[in-house]
Protein backbone atom coordinates (compact mmCIF):
# COMPACT_ATOMS: atom_id res chain seq x y z
CA UNK A 1 0.00 0.00 0.00
CA UNK A 2 1.73 3.34 -0.71
CA UNK A 3 1.65 6.60 1.28
CA UNK A 4 -1.57 8.60 1.97
CA UNK A 5 -1.30 11.50 -0.15
CA UNK A 6 -1.92 15.01 1.52
CA UNK A 7 -2.96 18.32 0.80
CA UNK A 8 -2.46 20.51 3.19
CA UNK A 9 -4.82 24.23 2.65
CA UNK A 10 -4.22 27.27 5.17
CA UNK A 11 -3.65 30.90 4.20
CA UNK A 12 -0.53 31.19 6.68
CA UNK A 13 3.18 30.01 5.39
CA UNK A 14 3.98 29.24 8.88
CA UNK A 15 0.93 26.63 9.79
CA UNK A 16 1.41 25.55 6.03
CA UNK A 17 4.97 24.52 6.71
CA UNK A 18 3.98 23.10 10.20
CA UNK A 19 1.95 21.13 9.37
CA UNK A 20 4.03 19.67 6.61
CA UNK A 21 6.85 18.98 8.96
CA UNK A 22 4.40 17.40 11.51
CA UNK A 23 2.75 14.86 8.66
CA UNK A 24 5.60 14.29 6.43
CA UNK A 25 7.68 12.66 9.79
CA UNK A 26 5.12 9.74 9.64
CA UNK A 27 6.54 7.57 7.03
CA UNK A 28 2.46 6.70 6.08
CA UNK A 29 2.17 10.56 4.94
CA UNK A 30 2.86 12.24 2.27
CA UNK A 31 2.21 16.05 1.54
CA UNK A 32 1.56 16.33 -2.14
CA UNK A 33 1.09 20.35 -2.17
CA UNK A 34 -0.20 23.21 -0.12
CA UNK A 35 -2.61 25.63 -0.76
CA UNK A 36 -3.00 29.38 0.63
CA UNK A 37 -6.57 29.40 -0.01
CA UNK A 38 -10.20 27.29 -0.67
CA UNK A 39 -9.89 28.45 -4.36
CA UNK A 40 -6.08 27.03 -4.94
CA UNK A 41 -6.89 24.42 -3.32
CA UNK A 42 -9.99 23.07 -4.80
CA UNK A 43 -7.71 23.71 -8.13
CA UNK A 44 -5.11 21.28 -6.74
CA UNK A 45 -7.50 18.83 -5.57
CA UNK A 46 -8.62 18.80 -9.29
CA UNK A 47 -5.50 18.29 -10.62
CA UNK A 48 -3.56 15.67 -7.82
CA UNK A 49 -6.58 13.99 -6.76
CA UNK A 50 -5.15 13.39 -2.96
CA UNK A 51 -6.33 10.81 -0.66
CA UNK A 52 -7.18 13.71 1.70
CA UNK A 53 -7.63 17.23 2.51
CA UNK A 54 -6.45 19.13 5.33
CA UNK A 55 -8.50 22.56 5.40
CA UNK A 56 -8.55 25.39 7.29
CA UNK A 57 -11.11 27.43 7.97
CA UNK A 58 -10.62 31.23 8.04
CA UNK A 59 -8.57 32.32 4.24
CA UNK A 60 -8.88 34.35 1.81
CA UNK A 61 -10.47 34.59 -1.66
CA UNK A 62 -12.31 31.31 -0.72
CA UNK A 63 -12.58 30.51 2.87
CA UNK A 64 -12.52 26.28 3.92
CA UNK A 65 -16.22 25.66 3.71
CA UNK A 66 -17.00 27.14 0.21
CA UNK A 67 -14.23 25.16 -1.14
CA UNK A 68 -15.53 22.02 1.43
CA UNK A 69 -18.91 22.33 -0.51
CA UNK A 70 -17.13 22.27 -4.07
CA UNK A 71 -14.68 19.46 -3.06
CA UNK A 72 -17.77 17.18 -1.74
CA UNK A 73 -19.87 17.90 -4.46
CA UNK A 74 -17.50 17.29 -7.39
CA UNK A 75 -14.92 14.29 -5.85
CA UNK A 76 -15.80 13.77 -2.28
CA UNK A 77 -12.16 13.72 -0.93
CA UNK A 78 -12.12 12.96 2.61
CA UNK A 79 -11.55 16.26 4.37
CA UNK A 80 -10.31 17.22 7.66
CA UNK A 81 -11.03 20.76 9.09
CA UNK A 82 -8.40 22.82 10.91
CA UNK A 83 -10.38 25.21 12.99
CA UNK A 84 -9.48 27.20 16.21
CA UNK A 85 -10.49 26.24 19.56
CA UNK A 86 -13.11 28.85 20.04
CA UNK A 87 -16.68 29.20 20.27
CA UNK A 88 -16.85 30.29 16.70
CA UNK A 89 -14.50 28.02 15.83
CA UNK A 90 -16.85 25.51 16.63
CA UNK A 91 -20.05 26.54 15.04
CA UNK A 92 -18.58 26.27 11.58
CA UNK A 93 -16.76 23.25 12.64
CA UNK A 94 -20.28 21.43 13.11
CA UNK A 95 -21.07 23.32 10.12
CA UNK A 96 -17.97 21.91 8.07
CA UNK A 97 -18.79 18.83 9.75
CA UNK A 98 -22.46 18.56 8.09
CA UNK A 99 -21.44 19.66 4.74
CA UNK A 100 -19.30 16.09 4.68
CA UNK A 101 -15.92 16.44 6.24
CA UNK A 102 -14.51 13.60 8.14
CA UNK A 103 -13.58 15.33 11.60
CA UNK A 104 -11.57 18.24 12.51
CA UNK A 105 -8.31 19.23 14.37
CA UNK A 106 -8.83 22.38 16.78
CA UNK A 107 -5.66 24.88 16.63
CA UNK A 108 -4.32 25.21 20.56
CA UNK A 109 -4.03 28.74 20.32
CA UNK A 110 -6.04 30.74 17.49
CA UNK A 111 -5.22 30.84 13.70
CA UNK A 112 -1.21 30.96 14.38
CA UNK A 113 -0.40 28.26 16.71
CA UNK A 114 3.16 27.93 17.52
CA UNK A 115 2.62 25.23 19.20
CA UNK A 116 0.52 23.12 16.55
CA UNK A 117 3.20 20.41 17.37
CA UNK A 118 1.79 19.23 20.27
CA UNK A 119 -1.16 17.95 18.30
CA UNK A 120 1.09 15.78 16.01
CA UNK A 121 -0.01 12.28 16.95
CA UNK A 122 -3.55 14.06 16.95
CA UNK A 123 -3.18 15.45 13.45
CA UNK A 124 -1.37 12.02 11.89
CA UNK A 125 -4.06 9.64 13.06
CA UNK A 126 -6.86 11.71 12.41
CA UNK A 127 -5.59 12.17 8.89
CA UNK A 128 -4.84 8.68 8.29
CA UNK A 129 -8.55 7.67 9.87
CA UNK A 130 -9.65 9.89 6.99
CA UNK A 131 -8.13 8.02 4.21
CA UNK A 132 -10.01 5.07 5.42
CA UNK A 133 -13.23 6.80 5.33
CA UNK A 134 -16.33 5.24 3.06
CA UNK A 135 -16.29 8.05 0.34
CA UNK A 136 -19.48 6.92 -0.70
CA UNK A 137 -21.38 8.03 2.44
CA UNK A 138 -19.42 11.47 3.01
CA UNK A 139 -22.03 13.42 0.46
CA UNK A 140 -24.77 11.68 1.71
CA UNK A 141 -24.05 12.68 5.25
CA UNK A 142 -24.78 16.07 4.67
CA UNK A 143 -27.63 17.14 6.78
CA UNK A 144 -31.27 19.44 6.55
CA UNK A 145 -31.95 20.32 9.81
CA UNK A 146 -34.79 21.12 11.41
CA UNK A 147 -35.48 25.27 11.13
CA UNK A 148 -37.42 24.95 14.28
CA UNK A 149 -36.85 23.42 17.64
CA UNK A 150 -39.23 20.28 18.12
CA UNK A 151 -41.88 21.37 21.10
CA UNK A 152 -40.71 20.75 24.18
CA UNK A 153 -42.47 18.65 26.83
CA UNK A 154 -42.48 17.89 30.24
CA UNK A 155 -42.20 14.17 32.14
CA UNK A 156 -42.77 12.97 35.36
CA UNK A 157 -39.98 12.07 37.51
CA UNK A 158 -40.18 8.06 38.15
CA UNK A 159 -35.98 7.01 38.22
CA UNK A 160 -35.99 4.94 41.13
CA UNK A 161 -33.65 2.07 41.70
CA UNK A 162 -34.43 -0.82 39.24
CA UNK A 163 -37.13 0.46 37.45
CA UNK A 164 -36.23 2.47 34.43
CA UNK A 165 -34.36 2.03 31.39
CA UNK A 166 -31.33 4.03 29.81
CA UNK A 167 -30.23 4.63 26.37
CA UNK A 168 -26.48 4.73 25.88
CA UNK A 169 -24.82 5.45 22.63
CA UNK A 170 -21.05 5.75 22.01
CA UNK A 171 -19.53 7.49 18.68
CA UNK A 172 -16.72 9.16 17.10
CA UNK A 173 -15.50 10.26 13.46
CA UNK A 174 -18.96 11.08 11.55
CA UNK A 175 -20.29 10.57 14.86
CA UNK A 176 -22.33 14.56 14.75
CA UNK A 177 -23.56 13.47 12.01
CA UNK A 178 -24.80 9.48 12.70
CA UNK A 179 -26.29 10.97 15.41
CA UNK A 180 -28.80 13.24 13.69
CA UNK A 181 -30.42 10.67 12.29
CA UNK A 182 -31.61 9.39 15.43
CA UNK A 183 -32.33 12.24 17.98
CA UNK A 184 -34.90 13.94 16.07
CA UNK A 185 -36.84 9.86 15.74
CA UNK A 186 -36.95 9.05 19.78
CA UNK A 187 -40.30 11.28 21.07
CA UNK A 188 -40.74 13.28 23.82
CA UNK A 189 -42.00 10.14 25.46
CA UNK A 190 -39.37 7.72 24.72
CA UNK A 191 -39.39 6.76 29.04
CA UNK A 192 -35.93 6.87 29.42
CA UNK A 193 -32.98 9.34 29.67
CA UNK A 194 -30.39 9.27 26.85
CA UNK A 195 -26.73 10.06 27.66
CA UNK A 196 -24.22 10.10 24.78
CA UNK A 197 -20.37 9.94 24.72
CA UNK A 198 -18.76 11.71 21.31
CA UNK A 199 -15.34 11.71 21.64
CA UNK A 200 -14.96 15.67 21.01
CA UNK A 201 -12.72 18.06 22.91
CA UNK A 202 -14.29 19.86 25.89
CA UNK A 203 -14.37 23.44 23.99
CA UNK A 204 -16.54 22.12 21.52
CA UNK A 205 -19.31 19.81 23.50
CA UNK A 206 -21.19 22.57 25.35
CA UNK A 207 -21.97 23.68 21.51
CA UNK A 208 -22.61 20.37 20.40
CA UNK A 209 -24.84 19.78 23.27
CA UNK A 210 -26.90 22.83 22.53
CA UNK A 211 -27.22 21.47 18.68
CA UNK A 212 -28.99 17.80 19.85
CA UNK A 213 -31.34 20.09 22.12
CA UNK A 214 -32.28 21.85 19.16
CA UNK A 215 -32.80 18.76 17.37
CA UNK A 216 -34.46 16.94 20.12
CA UNK A 217 -38.37 16.58 21.20
CA UNK A 218 -36.72 16.57 25.15
CA UNK A 219 -34.06 18.44 27.11
CA UNK A 220 -30.36 17.71 26.04
CA UNK A 221 -27.37 19.49 27.92
CA UNK A 222 -23.36 18.51 28.62
CA UNK A 223 -23.49 16.98 31.67
CA UNK A 224 -22.72 18.31 34.95
CA UNK A 225 -21.21 16.57 38.00
CA UNK A 226 -24.53 15.53 40.06
CA UNK A 227 -27.19 15.52 36.97
CA UNK A 228 -30.11 13.24 38.12
CA UNK A 229 -30.72 10.75 35.12
CA UNK A 230 -34.55 11.41 34.47
CA UNK A 231 -35.97 10.02 31.69
CA UNK A 232 -36.95 12.16 28.66
CA UNK A 233 -33.79 13.79 29.30
CA UNK A 234 -30.34 13.90 26.99
CA UNK A 235 -26.94 13.95 28.82
CA UNK A 236 -23.85 14.89 26.39
CA UNK A 237 -20.92 13.79 28.15
CA UNK A 238 -18.42 16.67 28.33
CA UNK A 239 -14.64 16.69 26.35
CA UNK A 240 -11.71 16.08 28.93
CA UNK A 241 -13.56 13.84 31.59
CA UNK A 242 -14.73 10.50 32.09
CA UNK A 243 -18.41 10.41 32.65
CA UNK A 244 -19.80 7.83 35.27
CA UNK A 245 -23.05 6.50 36.19
CA UNK A 246 -23.91 5.50 39.77
CA UNK A 247 -26.85 5.48 42.09
CA UNK A 248 -26.62 8.24 44.41
CA UNK A 249 -27.83 7.76 48.50
CA UNK A 250 -31.28 7.72 47.34
CA UNK A 251 -30.84 5.07 45.10
CA UNK A 252 -31.33 7.25 41.95
CA UNK A 253 -29.11 7.07 39.02
CA UNK A 254 -26.91 10.16 38.76
CA UNK A 255 -23.91 11.10 36.56
CA UNK A 256 -20.18 11.72 38.31
CA UNK A 257 -17.51 13.41 36.56
CA UNK A 258 -14.12 12.16 36.69
CA UNK A 259 -10.35 12.58 35.35
CA UNK A 260 -9.96 9.06 36.32
CA UNK A 261 -7.89 7.07 34.99
CA UNK A 262 -5.27 9.67 34.24
CA UNK A 263 -3.85 7.22 31.31
CA UNK A 264 -7.55 6.97 29.69
CA UNK A 265 -6.80 7.26 25.81
CA UNK A 266 -10.70 8.69 25.52
CA UNK A 267 -11.65 11.31 27.08
CA UNK A 268 -14.69 10.96 27.06
CA UNK A 269 -14.39 7.04 27.08
CA UNK A 270 -17.04 4.96 25.70
CA UNK A 271 -15.92 2.50 27.46
CA UNK A 272 -15.96 3.84 30.77
CA UNK A 273 -19.19 5.10 30.47
CA UNK A 274 -21.00 2.11 29.28
CA UNK A 275 -19.86 -0.27 32.03
CA UNK A 276 -20.70 2.08 34.71
CA UNK A 277 -24.14 2.44 32.97
CA UNK A 278 -24.30 -1.70 33.52
CA UNK A 279 -23.13 -1.85 36.73
CA UNK A 280 -25.60 0.62 37.97
CA UNK A 281 -28.77 -0.48 35.46
CA UNK A 282 -28.15 -4.06 35.10
CA UNK A 283 -28.31 -5.78 31.44
CA UNK A 284 -32.13 -5.86 30.84
CA UNK A 285 -32.29 -2.20 31.60
CA UNK A 286 -30.21 -0.75 28.72
CA UNK A 287 -30.22 -0.06 25.47
CA UNK A 288 -27.07 0.29 24.36
CA UNK A 289 -25.70 1.68 20.89
CA UNK A 290 -22.07 1.56 18.88
CA UNK A 291 -21.93 4.40 16.09
CA UNK A 292 -19.58 5.17 13.51
CA UNK A 293 -16.19 5.88 14.25
CA UNK A 294 -11.92 4.42 14.19
CA UNK A 295 -10.56 2.06 16.73
CA UNK A 296 -12.70 -0.49 19.81
CA UNK A 297 -13.66 1.88 22.05
CA UNK A 298 -16.98 0.62 24.02
CA UNK A 299 -16.86 -2.67 22.10
CA UNK A 300 -15.98 -5.05 25.05
CA UNK A 301 -18.73 -3.15 26.94
CA UNK A 302 -21.02 -3.81 24.16
CA UNK A 303 -20.09 -7.44 25.20
CA UNK A 304 -20.92 -7.71 28.30
CA UNK A 305 -24.50 -5.66 28.35
CA UNK A 306 -25.35 -7.73 25.79
CA UNK A 307 -24.45 -11.32 28.00
CA UNK A 308 -25.97 -9.28 30.82
CA UNK A 309 -29.26 -9.35 29.06
CA UNK A 310 -29.42 -5.32 27.63
CA UNK A 311 -30.38 -5.05 24.18
CA UNK A 312 -27.29 -3.39 21.73
CA UNK A 313 -27.62 -2.18 18.30
CA UNK A 314 -24.03 -1.75 15.90
CA UNK A 315 -24.67 0.55 13.05
CA UNK A 316 -24.17 -1.19 9.65
CA UNK A 317 -21.13 -0.43 7.62
CA UNK A 318 -23.50 1.00 4.60
CA UNK A 319 -23.78 4.20 6.40
CA UNK A 320 -20.90 4.51 8.85
CA UNK A 321 -17.97 6.99 7.70
CA UNK A 322 -15.64 4.94 9.59
CA UNK A 323 -16.76 1.46 10.18
CA UNK A 324 -14.19 0.87 12.71
CA UNK A 325 -15.79 0.85 16.43
CA UNK A 326 -19.39 -0.87 14.89
CA UNK A 327 -16.87 -3.63 13.31
CA UNK A 328 -15.23 -4.33 16.40
CA UNK A 329 -18.23 -4.53 18.31
CA UNK A 330 -19.76 -6.60 15.86
CA UNK A 331 -16.51 -8.95 15.82
CA UNK A 332 -16.59 -9.64 19.64
CA UNK A 333 -20.30 -10.68 19.68
CA UNK A 334 -21.71 -7.19 21.14
CA UNK A 335 -24.29 -6.47 18.71
CA UNK A 336 -27.86 -7.82 18.57
CA UNK A 337 -29.10 -5.67 15.53
CA UNK A 338 -26.87 -4.53 12.89
CA UNK A 339 -28.61 -1.05 11.15
CA UNK A 340 -27.74 1.84 9.22
CA UNK A 341 -28.07 4.98 10.99
CA UNK A 342 -31.07 6.14 9.67
CA UNK A 343 -33.36 3.10 11.06
CA UNK A 344 -31.45 3.31 14.83
CA UNK A 345 -34.06 5.76 16.24
CA UNK A 346 -36.61 3.67 15.44
CA UNK A 347 -35.18 0.55 16.49
CA UNK A 348 -34.58 2.44 19.62
CA UNK A 349 -38.10 3.59 20.47
CA UNK A 350 -39.03 -0.09 20.13
CA UNK A 351 -36.92 -1.42 22.07
CA UNK A 352 -37.62 0.98 24.95
CA UNK A 353 -41.12 0.55 24.65
CA UNK A 354 -40.72 -3.30 24.64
Amino acid sequence: MGKIRVLIADDSALMRREIKKILENDSAIEVVAAAKNGKEALELARKLEPDVIALDINMPVMDGLTALQHIMMEMGTPVVMISSLTQEGANITYKALELGAVDFIGKPSGAISLDIDKLSAEICSKIKTAAKANTNVLGLKRRKFFSESPQKQSSSFRNKKGNDKIVVIGESTGGPNAIMDIIPVLPADLGAPVVIVQHMPGTFTPSFAKRLDKHCAFDFKEAEDGDILQPNRGFLAPGGLQTVIYRNSDGIAAIKLSKEPADAIYKPSVEITMKSVLKTYGGKNIVAVILTGMGSDGADAMVEIRKAGGRTIAESEESCVVFGMPRETIKRGGAEFILPSHKIGEKIVELIKD
